[in-house]
């Protein structure tokens, strides 16, 4: 897949805001600080080492864990997520690594389970086949049919079902986590153009993901988070992809910068105490008296020193 051109000077409404995201497990703090915004119309990727926090993250937006501390706004006003059907309801879809799809149904099946069209006391299926192809044509799918079991599949066909089905309730806001992990090239370049539709939908899209390519190829911003903490948040058209090494291994460890500025603000160290001295320039007086030049020899004791 070709590079797309560079992604900038584009206004956006802003649809989703975290501020200040905390979570705890006991003793583990698995985010504390933590920004991350998202506006209509824009990839997001969130990348980081295993352990950094971008699934608690996830978990935390899309209702599986509610957070300790921080805010959540949601098209400007502060809203709580608590359970999944909170996030739903918001209009945010996520698509889990696993898919969750059931491979013993088909596409049409899939896509419509646990909110299926009725007309007439009866499942519609036309209604819900012509919806199915309807959507996958705007999202330019290729799905050989709507009438096989999923199983029958490829990886990159799944996740494009996965994909689709998460855009049933029109949602603003959709979370892709990791959905090139197990995919080939070819579907992997088919994906990347899918997250391109989405964008041209309008929709904010969270990519999580360790491929460096595949961010730089389709990401408008990426969002970098080390142990925990914000580590560093660039738009793709400024950085190459050392850049976000730098930033996930701790090479720019923004986060150990700031802490200690914020200590040494806190519990500034005293000033040396200022003393006279008549040692001529260029002497460095030692502890004991006896001076030192600029290249770091001892002067010469003198006569009374002996």
């Amino acid at each position: 897949m070709s590079m797309p051109a560079p992604r900038t000077g584009r206004a956006r409404e802003r649809v989703l805001t975290m501020r200040g995201i905390g979570k705890h497990f006991g003793a583990v703090k698995a985010l504390s600080g933590v920004d991350f915004w998202v506006d209509e119309g824009e990839v997001v990727a969130l990348v980081g080492d295993n352990g950094a926090g971008k699934s608690t993250l996830v978990k935390v937006l899309s209702g599986v864990h509610a957070p300790d501390a921080g805010t959540i706004e949601f098209d400007g006003e502060a809203v709580e997520i608590h359970t999944p059907a909170d996030a739903q309801e918001l209009g945010i879809a996520t698509v889990f690594q696993d898919l969750a799809l059931c491979d013993n149904l088909d596409v049409v099946a899939n896509l419509w389970l646990g909110r299926e069209l009725v007309a007439e006391g009866m499942l519609d299926e036309v209604g819900m086949e012509e919806r199915t192809w309807t959507l996958l044509r705007e999202l330019s799918a290729k799905v050989p049919s709507v009438r096989i079991p999923v199983a029958s599949l490829s990886g990159g066909q799944r996740q494009t079902v996965a994909i689709a089905r998460s855009l049933i309730g029109d949602p603003r806001v959709i979370i892709l986590d990791e959905p090139t992990a197990a995919l080939g090239v070819a579907q992997t370049a088919e994906l990347l153009n899918l997250i391109e539709r989405l964008r041209e939908r309008g929709h904010g899209v969270v990519l999580i993901s360790h491929n460096m390519a595949d961010v730089m190829a389709v990401a408008d911003r990426v969002v970098v988070l080390r142990l925990g903490r914000n580590n560093g948040e660039y738009n793709v058209a400024d950085i190459t992809s050392e850049t976000l090494i730098a930033a996930i291994t701790g090479a720019t460890d923004i986060t150990m910068r700031q802490m200690v500025q914020d200590a040494a603000r806190k519990h500034p160290a005293p000033l040396p105490e200022t003393v006279a001295d008549d040692t001529p320039a260029g002497i460095i007086r030692l502890a004991d008296g006896r001076p030192k030049d600029g290249r770091g020899r001892r002067a010469p004791r003198g006569r009374d020193e002996s």
